[in-house]
Order: structure tokens, then C-alpha cells, then sequence
């Protein structure tokens, strides 16, 4: 990525222009040092894959200069892709207690415990990489221990704020670095990478310790049993559900693997406060009256296999909702998902629930953890930077962003608004941007890490909307002649039983294009294939405008 020696040079893997999988090089000379390596879900259209991670063909390409991966926190769009990536490219990551704590769980998972390198630091650590040193503050966000990094480099600071708000009353007690922010502006920061989510929210984002206080009053009032679905990596938001259960006489059950996960962690690390014997398994809460319990669960998004969408479909093994039991989303639904979270609500309506839902800002029961504008314009007053990159979100975020650091004073020219791959090379102090590096998507389908690309994709959007046909026919080696078949398999296409006239005559043109070749002394089993496909996908098409994968099979004999 250096064209000399001794240019400073930032890119992005991922996590500009969409929201997920960030990852984010920082190079000077043969240094390199990573930011963060997360995953994002698949949209409808890449059927089959469970995640994408971002490409990293550049760093492995130059895995000699790569010297650590820094962590800002333990969300899954910055912590999801480290165990696919160290498979390929292995490296020390460096990461606060907590956010190890959930590392650690992702690569015993996939056997790579015993050969990674995991180095914990905290706000007050300071870590050389060759000729880059690091330095940390303290920052505020919807999940505890994270970090901003400062990246002193020969040519200057480097400024990552990973993702963050100003919360002055956190539940955790841990307030935001403000004068270790200052004073790195003070020195001054030759580049800021601040990140954008709620760029376009005016004000400044309500503190945690307000929900906190609608949960407790939500908790009063319940007559029956209380739902309360929420993102598991919140720690703040399970700490005042468990404070408020205790408050009111409530025992908890965790319903959802990374639910019990995550409690299971933090509680063992020190970050969540349980009293004694106020948890309870999930086969014991039906045994319990309905004022005594509390179900924290998963499934805030409407995910369809998540722990609410089975209880709202009376689907669940152990629990049920029931006639006046209480159901609190404790999340304002993602950008795509209210049909899915709308589904539920319903579904919990019929089950004479009452249900607390909508958005946060309206039920009192969740807040951003995202910076909102007059947040975003303190950082950059903070750090008070000569150029500066948004990150992490989508175009119309950066954008307003832009619009933002202007307000402020930033030179208009000195804000880069770029791509994936995009390279800003920084040399004597003047930034351009005039290069890229191959960059893009990696897919991880099951234990498959990039083996799955646009044809595959294709083959299985072609199935899903047409289906298969496959056609088995049996011919004799010697003399071309058919000796038992066409037999037909459809599936997805359409049902044979009720398709017969349709099938004969799919026969009827499967035998005349073999007795076609055979008369012209054809011998080649790949043309036999290819006429038998083309024959039968015009007749298809000609007669029920279908195009089904058509997979034909000739057996020897």
C-alpha cells in the first residue's frame, strides 16, 4: 500500500459506506497495524451464508509488516470475523478484559484458543508496533470496556474513536476520558477517524441510566410474568433488568445462547453484579408464580430462531407467554427488521399479552449507544484534527457527518468521504487520495471461508426461484442406444403427479434430441448434455415461462 518509505498510509477493509464488518489498516513504512475485524449478516439475496467478513487479499499479501490487530470492543461488527481471519493470517490481538473475554469464546470454538496471542490492555496502556506507538482513552457505548485509539506515527497522530457517545451518568461508573481526549487534540491529530451512525440524529444521545428507571417502573406495575427482550452484548441494559428484578422481588431466567453467554462472561469477569440465588433455570419458571419471575431473552430483532420469536409462537419447550404476562422490547428494531419485529408483536397481542414495544425514544426502554450530532461535533472539537475520514455507516451518514466537521472548522478539502479500498497517503503532511487496493466481501458458509462466490450464488438463486429438473437417463456404451429411461426428478419446479402431460412431453423431446445424435454419429457426452438442457429449457419456457435448473445425467452401460 506505501508507494515511499516514509508516507503514512489508512484504509478500510470494512465498515464505510455500510454498517458492519469494520476492519481498518493503518500503515507507516513496513509497519502495519490493524483496527478491529468484524462480520456482518447476509441480506436475502446471499442465500445460504451464515456471514461475511471482510477480504483481507491486501494484508496477507504483506503479512510480514502486519504486526497486531487492536480491538475497540466486543461487538460482533468488530470482534465476528477474528476467528476466520487468524485462521488465515494469524497475529496478536490486543483487547480490554471484557472484550478478550468474549474473543476467547469465539476461537475455543473454532480450536484456535491454544495459538493466538491475546494481550490485555486498558485506557492507561501504551503499546509500541515498530515505528507505530498507541496510546488509548476511555469511551462510552452500548457494551462496557471500549476504547479510542491514538496511533503516533512519524508523521503524525492517527485518531480512531471506534464507537462511542458521551454518557456523563453511565450505569458502570466508567465515564468517558474527556481530558485524555483533549489533551491528545492538544498535541495535535493529523487525521480523525471518527465513526458516523447517528450523524443524521440532531442533540446528543440519552443516557443508559434512563432506561434503567422506565425497566424498574415497567417492572412495578407487572401483574403476570415479565418478557424483556434486548441486545445480550448490553451488559449496562442486563445489569439495571437484574436491579430491577431484585428490587421487586423477581427471579431471572436467561432464555437464548448468547443471552446465557455473555452473562456467563461478564458475570465471571466482574462486569455484571448477580445476586445470589436470583437466577433460575428456564425448566424451573413455570413452577414459580407468575409475579415472581422475570425472562431475559434474545431476539429483540425479530430473528426468527431467536428465543422471542419462538416464545410469541408458542414454541418454546420450557416457557410460555400467557393471558396478561408483560413483554418489554428493550430495542428500537434495526433498519429492515420491523416487518419481522412486527410479526412477533402480533403474535404476542394474540396471546393476550400486554407488550411495551416501538421506539426507544417513545417507550423509554432503550437508547442508542451511537453518538448523535452535537456528540460527534465534540469529538471534533476534542480532537480538533487537519483532516478528516467518517467511518462507519452508511453514504448519507458520512455525508452528514462532512457536513458537521465543517460546522466546526474543518477544511472542507481535507474531509475524505471514501470507499472500501480506498487509500489516503499521508506525506509531509499533505493527505490525497489517489489509489486503491483490492478489497470486497468474503463469505462463510459453514466451515467454508471464501469458497463460495457469484456462480455458486447464482446456482442457488436460480434454484430458489425455478427450482431443478433432473433428467437420468441410461445408454448403452457401445451402441448410444437408450436402455432405460428418461426418469424424471423434479424439485421445487413442479409436482410430477400433477404434471404428467408436461413430464411426457419432456420425455418425448429427451429421447428425439438422443435419437438426433445418434443418427449424426455423436459420441460426446458433454453435447448429449447440453442439447438434452437446451431442448427441454424452450420447451419449458415456451409452455409455463420457467426456467428450472435442468441437470441431465447419462449412465454408462
Amino acid at each position: 500500500m506505501n508507494t515511499e518509505e516514509n508516507t503514512l498510509s489508512i484504509v478500510a477493509l470494512g465498515g464505510v459506506n455500510e454498517i458492519g464488518k469494520n476492519m481498518y489498516v493503518i500503515q507507516y513504512a513496513n509497519d502495519i497495524v490493524v483496527v478491529d475485524c468484524g462480520s456482518k449478516f447476509p441480506d436475502e439475496s446471499l442465500l445460504g451464508i451464515d456471514l461475511i467478513i471482510p477480504d483481507i487479499t491486501y494484508l496477507l499479501d504483506n503479512k510480514d509488516k502486519v504486526r497486531a490487530l487492536i480491538i475497540t470492543h466486543g461487538h460482533e461488527d468488530h470482534i465476528g470475523g477474528i476467528p476466520y481471519i487468524l485462521k488465515q493470517l494469524n497475529m496478536p490481538v490486543y483487547a480490554t478484559r471484557l472484550t478478550l473475554g468474549l474473543i476467547e469464546g469465539k476461537l475455543k470454538e473454532h480450536g484456535l484458543l491454544g495459538d493466538t496471542q491475546l494481550i490485555e490492555i486498558n485506557s492507561a496502556s501504551a503499546v509500541s508496533l515498530g515505528t507505530i506507538q498507541l496510546s488509548f482513552f476511555r469511551t462510552n457505548h452500548s457494551i462496557p470496556d471500549c476504547l479510542g485509539i491514538a496511533l503516533h506515527t512519524p508523521e503524525g497522530i492517527v485518531v480512531h474513536t471506534g464507537d462511542f457517545k458521551f454518557d456523563l451518568t453511565p450505569v458502570n461508573k466508567e465515564y468517558p476520558d474527556l481530558y485524555k481526549m483533549a489533551d491528545i487534540g492538544n498535541k495535535g491529530v493529523l487525521v480523525l477517524l471518527s465513526e458516523s451512525t447517528n450523524a443524521e440524529r440532531p442533540g446528543f444521545t440519552p443516557s443508559e441510566l434512563h432506561v434503567g428507571e422506565h425497566i424498574h417502573e415497567a417492572f412495578a406495575k407487572a401483574e403476570g410474568k415479565i418478557f424483556i427482550s434486548t441486545f445480550a452484548s448490553n451488559v449496562n441494559r442486563l445489569q439495571q433488568v437484574i436491579d430491577a428484578a431484585q428490587k421487586t422481588n423477581r427471579k431471572v431466567a436467561l432464555v437464548g445462547r448468547s443471552m446465557v453467554n455473555v452473562v456467563n462472561i461478564a458475570s465471571s469477569l466482574g462486569y455484571l453484579r448477580i445476586p445470589e440465588k436470583i437466577l433460575v433455570e428456564v425448566s424451573e419458571v413455570m413452577k414459580f408464580p407468575p409475579q415472581q419471575m422475570v425472562v431475559l431473552c434474545t431476539g429483540s430483532q425479530g430473528e426468527p430462531m431467536a428465543a422471542l420469536s419462538r416464545l410469541a409462537s408458542s414454541n418454546h419447550r420450557q416457557v410460555e407467554v400467557l393471558a396478561g404476562d408483560t413483554v418489554i422490547l428493550a430495542a428500537t428494531p434495526i433498519p429492515g427488521n420491523e416487518r419481522n419485529v412486527a410479526r412477533i408483536v402480533d403474535n404476542l397481542f394474540q396471546l393476550k399479552a400486554k407488550v411495551i414495544y416501538g421506539s426507544g425514544t417513545v417507550t423509554g426502554m432503550h437508547v442508542s449507544g451511537h453518538a448523535s450530532q452535537d456528540e460527534l461535533k465534540l469529538m471534533l472539537s476534542f480532537m480538533r484534527p487537519r483532516y478528516f475520514i467518517p467511518i462507519h455507516g452508511e453514504f448519507r451518514m458520512l455525508h452528514q457527518h462532512r457536513l458537521l466537521a465543517e460546522a466546526i472548522g474543518v477544511d472542507k478539502d481535507n474531509i475524505f468521504i471514501v470507499n472500501n479500498g480506498d487509500v489516503i497517503d499521508v506525506t509531509n503532511g499533505e493527505a490525497r487520495q489517489s489509489r486503491k487496493i483490492p478489497t470486497g466481501n468474503t463469505l462463510v458458509d459453514g466451515l467454508g471461508i471464501g469458497d463460495v462466490g457469484n456462480i455458486v450464488l447464482r446456482d442457488r438463486k436460480h434454484l430458489s426461484e425455478d427450482g431443478i429438473l433432473i433428467v437420468i437417463i441410461t445408454i448403452s456404451k457401445t451402441e448410444g442406444k437408450i436402455l432405460a429411461g428418461p426418469d424424471i426428478i423434479s424439485r421445487g419446479f413442479v409436482y410430477v403427479r400433477e404434471s404428467e402431460g408436461l413430464m411426457e412431453e419432456v420425455n418425448r423431446i429427451t429421447v428425439k434430441a438422443i435419437n438426433k445424435l445418434n443418427e449424426a454419429s455423436v459420441n460426446q457426452w458433454s453435447i448429449y448434455k447440453q442439447t438434452i438442457k437446451q431442448s427441454i429449457g424452450a420447451y419449458l419456457y415456451a409452455q409455463i415461462k420457467r426456467r428450472p435448473m435442468i441437470l441431465p445425467i447419462i449412465i454408462e452401460v
